[in-house]
């Protein structure tokens, strides 16, 4: 944990986004986002394709920029207004984000143990003992103290996506996000990385998990953003959203995932 998080007061949200927009040209992808997210909480972003998910999680990981509005991390402004923090202070909040893909991101000519100490080594400039030690800590908690030495084609895909999220824990990030991280997966390798999630979120890892298992959501997150057409639909503790939604249109989404 980073010192400034430490002396964050604990009644201030981890992640606080204020009046968020994205757009792609002339086409507004997000309107008016907001929401907050408290330390330990597991947040999950549902809604259809298209929707505005996915570009939502780009933006606050600072894989896309955003067209205007505020995303404070850990108190610190990454972006104010539509006006980004200075590169060193940028570079410092991006830092206490881990982001796991849905396609791995893996790099396919580094071993296992490569994959996950390289960023350590020049990142966080730990030295090749200490990034080896935290390397095979994680791939022993995710059951892949044997892979170490593999490459990635010689993985399954289940196998490949542990090794990512244990890529992205190495960096000792205060938040994990995770973007659709299993759905390009069979629904047997399916419950390999849910089980992963759930035993993160019973450590109170905080998460942001963008997802079409709706079960899973129900379950294992604390509250839910229903995103539709660039707008968050609803907003509610989990269980009451999918038990009892209050949006018409949420009820009609739930419906049809529920019926498929």
């Amino acid at each position: 944990m980073t010192d400034e998080l430490a002396t964050l007061p604990a009644s201030a949200p981890l992640i606080d986004v204020r009046h968020l927009s994205k757009s792609f040209g002339e086409s507004m992808v997000l309107r008016d986002i907001s929401f907050s997210v408290y330390k330990g909480d597991v947040l999950t972003i549902i809604g259809p394709s298209g929707g505005g998910k996915s570009t939502l999680l780009r933006c606050v990981t600072h894989l896309e920029t955003v067209s205007g509005g505020t995303i404070l991390i850990g108190g610190d402004a990454m972006v104010r207004d539509g006006v980004y923090a200075e590169k060193k202070a940028l570079r410092r909040i991006c830092l206490r984000m881990g982001l796991v893909f849905q396609n791995f991101n893996l790099f396919p000519h580094f071993s296992v143990l490569r994959n996950i100490t390289e960023a350590q080594i020049h990142v966080l400039r730990r030295t090749s003992a200490e990034a080896r030690a935290t390397a095979m800590g994680l791939l022993e908690k995710m059951g892949l103290a044997q892979k170490a030495n593999a490459y990635p084609c010689e993985l399954s895909g289940g196998q490949q996506q542990r090794v990512s999220i244990a890529r992205a824990l190495a960096l000792d990030p205060d938040i994990l996000f995770f973007d659709e991280p299993t759905s390009a997966l069979d629904p047997e390798l399916t419950g390999e990385i849910l089980r992963v999630i759930r035993a993160l979120a019973a450590v109170h890892m905080t998460m942001v998990i963008v997802t079409h298992e709706m079960a899973f959501a129900r379950d294992v997150s604390d509250r839910t953003l229903f995103i539709d057409g660039g707008l968050i639909i609803e907003d509610a503790p989990s269980r009451q959203l999918f038990d009892a939604p209050l949006q018409n249109r949420t009820k009609a989404f739930l419906s049809r995932m529920t019926n498929e």
